[in-house]
């Protein structure tokens, strides 16, 4: 049994939504909270590695907890990369370099050993470690790319969120106009969402006088889970509705 989900539209605005949300709960956990980016990743990380063996331990696609998988790679992404960049200095552009270098280790062995990228039908439990690994370096690597727009570039929160907005949109003209490989596709998205998703959470949260929104780390991240809990709800009724109209047809 598939324990992916179908790459719709739907997906993409939940992944959106969870990245964003990440980055604001990362946020909330190390800066306002004030546990810092060290403890904050270890704390993250063990999250992530529950719900990493409960999505491995499952024999079906569940919505639940696959959305949960993927918040808990975004916020230990979050805290992990503000960790590599400030507090050991490596700064965002090395930093994004060697996860650069990483995700694309993870995905080149992943290709040798399984002979396939496959984003929708994987089979083996390697396959999928290597899928869920590609997903913490991609979210770790949007973050500090992320940063580095809205700190670095001079674009400003809303500047970086419209430049990568701007180039998904030209991966979804190259996935419906040409022929290009839909798995190269899903890649480029998958990273650049992460950094949109926080330069918008960095919006959302930041003051105004720095060019945010204003709504806090609290107030961002509640309104942030309760959008993302509703579209999970979605998604799990109408998973329902598919299961049983295809038990009706037996």
């Amino acid at each position: 049994m598939n324990k992916l989900p179908a790459i719709t539209i739907a997906f993409w605005v939940m992944k959106i939504c969870a990245t964003t949300l990440g980055e604001t709960a990362g946020d909330l956990l190390s800066m306002t909270l004030h546990i810092g980016y060290a403890m904050s990743s270890i704390i993250l990380l063990s999250f992530f590695l529950i719900t990493l063996i409960i999505q491995l331990i499952t024999k079906t696609y569940h919505p639940v907890i696959y959305w949960a998988v993927i918040l808990s790679t975004s916020t230990a992404g979050t805290t992990m990369s503000d960790y590599m960049d400030r507090t050991l200095g490596l700064g965002y552009a090395v930093g994004s370099l060697i996860l650069i270098s990483l995700l694309t280790l993870t995905l080149i062995t992943w290709r040798l050993t399984e002979k396939s990228l496959s984003v929708t039908d994987i089979k083996s439990l390697r396959g999928e470690i290597f899928y869920w690994t590609a997903i913490l370096f991609s979210n770790t690597l949007g973050t500090a790319l992320g940063d580095y727009l809205a700190d670095n570039s001079g674009l400003g929160f809303a500047g970086g969120a419209l430049l990568i907005g701007s180039l998904l949109t030209l991966i979804a003209l190259g996935y419906f106009f040409t022929k290009i490989s839909h798995v190269i596709l899903f890649w480029m998205a998958f990273v650049l969402t992460r950094p949109f998703g926080a330069t918008f959470g960095d919006l959302m949260t930041k003051s105004v006088e720095k060019g945010g929104l204003n709504f806090g780390t609290i107030g961002s991240s509640l309104v942030l889970f309760i959008i993302l809990a509703i579209l999970i709800v979605v998604a799990k009724r109408k998973q329902m509705k598919e299961r049983n109209a295809s038990i009706n047809s037996v």
